[in-house]
C-alpha cells in the first residue's frame, strides 16, 4: 500500500508536448487502465484482446470510435502492476503526433472511464505507491527542466538514489543511537551509560554525522550555481564593451553593438554555458548621468540587478580616463563579487594603476599584486585585461570564475550535490538538532534530552525522502509538475 490514502481511480493525460510532432503519447494509469483502453483498441485482426497481453509488451493496432470507425493507427504498450512507472497497471498509446489527434484519443479514453490526470499525478502515484521516494520524485521534474549537462547528470543521479541513499544511511545511524539510549533508559539495571563511557562514544558518532550533513549543506551553493547558473550582471559606462562581452560569451550578435553611447536602454538576458559554467547573464544599460527618462529607467534597473547578482562584471573602457560615472559604478558594486574587465586593451591605456586600486579597495581590502598573466590580483578579486575585439583574456576570465565560485574543480560524475532548496532547509534543521545533542552531551544533560533532539534530526531528514511529510506538502510539490508526468 502507498504512504497515504489516495484515490485509485484511473487517470489519463497526454504525456508528450502539445505541438505537432512525429509521435504523441497518451498515458493511462490505474486499476482499470487496461480494461478502459481495451474498449477503444483493436489489433490488426480487428480483435479486442488487450487484456490478454502480457506485461511489458507493445502491440500494433487501431484506436476505434464507438461506431467502430478507425480514428488512428497506433502502437500500444502494456505495463502491469507493480512493474510500471506508477506501480499501477499502465497503458501508453503511441499515436500520430498531431494536437487534434492526441486530443481526440484522450477524449475517447475519458469517455471510456478514465479521468484527466492532475499535474504531476503520475509521479505522485509513483511516490505514494512506494516506487520512488520524494527526493527521487523531485528529481524527475529536475530532469525535465535541466538546462545544462551538470543539472541533467545530477538529477539522473538523484533519481537513481544518490541523495536518498545518503539520507537513509544517516537516518539509520541516528535511529540506532535512539534505540540504544531508549533501551538503556528502560533497563537501567543492565545498562549504565555513564559507566560504560557511552557519552564519549555518542559524541564522536554525532560529530561524524554532523560532518556528513555539513558537507551536504556546503554542497548546496555549488549545486545551486551549477544547476541554475551564476546570476551575472554586466555593468559599465556606455560604449565600454558590455554588449560585446555578452556577444562573445553567447557566440552570436544577441546585443546590438554600435559606437553610439547609450544603445542598450533595457536589460538583455541570456542563459548560456561557457567552459562548463552556466551563466544567467544580464546586460544592463550603460551607467551615466543622463536626462533621458527612458535611459534613466534602464540605469535604475541595472542598480537593482546588481543588488541581486551572484557576480558582477564591471567592464571598463581602458582607453578612456575614469570620470564621475566610474565613481558612481564603483560605489554601486561595493562589497559584491566582482571581476573587473579592462576592455579595449588593444588600444593605448588611459586607466591608471591608481584607478585600479580605487576599484579594488571598494571590492575588498586593498592588497594588490600581479601574476604572470599580467592580471592585477587584489585579495582574490581579479582585474583582467581583455579585448572583446580580439577575444583576449576570456579564458582567464572563465578560470577566475571557477576559482571564485567552486570548491575545487567542477566534477560532474563523482560528488553528490544538494540542488533542491527544500532539501537544504531540511538538512540545516537536522544539523541544528544535532548541535543541540552535541551541547547536551558536553553539558552532561540527562540522556532523554539526547533522544528528543536525535529524533528531531531523524524526522527532519525524513522530510527529504518523504518519510515524515504532510499531505499538503506532497500536493504542493507535485502541483508544480507538468501534465502527463
Amino acid at each position: 500500500m502507498g504512504r497515504f490514502s489516495e484515490k485509485t481511480d484511473t487517470i489519463a493525460a497526454i504525456a508528450t508536448a502539445m505541438s505537432d510532432s512525429g509521435i504523441g503519447i497518451i498515458r493511462v494509469s490505474g486499476e482499470d487502465a487496461i480494461g478502459i483502453v481495451d474498449k477503444i483498441y483493436r489489433n490488426a485482426k480487428n480483435e479486442k484482446v488487450l487484456t490478454k497481453y502480457v506485461s511489458h509488451t507493445i502491440h500494433y493496432g487501431f484506436i476505434v470510435r464507438e461506431d467502430r470507425t478507425v480514428l488512428d493507427e497506433v502502437m500500444v504498450s502494456v505495463m502491469k502492476a507493480p512493474r510500471s512507472y506508477t506501480a499501477e497497471d499502465t497503458v501508453e498509446i503511441n499515436c500520430h503526433g498531431g494536437i487534434l489527434m492526441m486530443r481526440k484519443i484522450l477524449e475517447l479514453v475519458i469517455q471510456s472511464g478514465a479521468r484527466i490526470a492532475e499535474p504531476g499525478e503520475f509521479t505522485k502515484r509513483a511516490f505514494l505507491n512506494g516506487r520512488l521516494d520524494l527526493s527521487e520524485a523531485e528529481a524527475v521534474m529536475d530532469i525535465i527542466h535541466a538546462k545544462n549537462e551538470f543539472a541533467l547528470q545530477s538529477s539522473v543521479k538523484q533519481l537513481k538514489g544518490s541523495v536518498s541513499d545518503m539520507i537513509k544511511e544517516i537516518r539509520e545511524n541516528i535511529i540506532s543511537e535512539i534505540a540504544f539510549i531508549e533501551a538503556a533508559l528502560d533497563d537501567p539495571e543492565h545498562f549504565d551509560l555513564e559507566a560504560e563511557g557511552y557519552n564519549e562514544v555518542l559524541l564522536k558518532r554525532v560529530e561524524k554525522i554532523e560532518r556528513e550533513i555539513r558537507q551536504l549543506i556546503d554542497s548546496a551553493e555549488d549545486g545551486r550555481i551549477l544547476k541554475e547558473g551564476i546570476q551575472t550582471v554586466i555593468v559599465g559606462k556606455p560604449n565600454a564593451g558590455k554588449s560585446s562581452l555578452l556577444n562573445v560569451l553567447v557566440g552570436e550578435e544577441r546585443a546590438i553593438v554600435t559606437d553610439i553611447a547609450g544603445t542598450t536602454r533595457d536589460i538583455l538576458e541570456e542563459t548560456i554555458s561557457v567552459g562548463g559554467i552556466m551563466f544567467r547573464i544580464l546586460d544592463t544599460a550603460g551607467i551615466r548621468s543622463t536626462e533621458d527618462v527612458v535611459e534613466q529607467i534602464g540605469v535604475d534597473r541595472a542598480r537593482k540587478a546588481v543588488e541581486e547578482a551572484d557576480l558582477v562584471l564591471y567592464v571598463v573602457d581602458s582607453s578612456v580616463p575614469f570620470d564621475e560615472n566610474d565613481e558612481s559604478i564603483i560605489e554601486m558594486i561595493e562589497g559584491k563579487n566582482t571581476i573587473v574587465l579592462l576592455n579595449k586593451s588593444d588600444l593605448p591605456a588611459a586607466v591608471t594603476n591608481d584607478n585600479i586600486r580605487l576599484v579594488a579597495s571598494k571590492i575588498t581590502k586593498a592588497d594588490s599584486g600581479q601574476n604572470q598573466n599580467n592580471v592585477d590580483t587584489i585579495n582574490g578579486n581579479k582585474i583582467i585585461k581583455t579585448s572583446m575585439k580580439d577575444k583576449n583574456g576570456i579564458d582567464f576570465f572563465l578560470q577566475t570564475v571557477k576559482e571564485m565560485f567552486f570548491h575545487g574543480d567542477i566534477v560532474y560524475n563523482d560528488e553528490v550535490y544538494i540542488t533542491n532548496a527544500r532539501h537544504k532547509e531540511a538538512l540545516q534543521g537536522a544539523y541544528d538538532s544535532l548541535l543541540q545533542v552535541h551541547k547536551s552531551i558536553e553539558d552532561r544533560m540527562p540522556e532523554d534530552f539526547y533522544t528528543i533532539d536525535l529524533m528531531s534530526a531523524y524526522e527532519k531528514l525524513g522530510l527529504i525522502i518523504g518519510e515524515s511529510v504532510e499531505d499538503d506538502l506532497v500536493s504542493e510539490i507535485f502541483s508544480k509538475f507538468c501534465m502527463g508526468k
